[in-house]
């Protein structure tokens, strides 16, 4: 019964309709080394800690997820994913 109250409750629309609309600029989903490079230059990032991130992105594409922990979970799509977002500033309006 609390259960059945509580999915009912989850499952609703927010009913105030909060909306917050900002300009962002966004890039679309997905990981790979150029889009680790348009972060960097989009940031002003130094070039040595562009090579940082490029050379700990290498070795994350050769990991593993871990399976000790005897966890169930839908895999993680990275592509999925966009890893870049920030709001356009004022001086970018019309």
């Amino acid at each position: 019964m609390a259960n059945e109250h509580i999915n009912e409750v989850i499952q609703r629309e927010y009913a105030p309709g909060f909306i917050t609309n900002i300009e962002s600029d966004t890039l679309p989903p997905g990981l790979s080394e150029s889009v680790i490079r348009i972060i960097s230059a989009k940031k002003e990032e130094p070039e040595w800690l562009l090579e940082w991130r490029l050379a700990a992105y290498q070795k994350w594409l050769e990991m593993t997820p871990p399976d000790w922990a005897q966890v169930t979970h839908p895999k993680i799509d990275h592509n999925a994913i966009s890893y870049f977002s920030a709001p356009k500033s004022m001086a970018d309006k019309p």
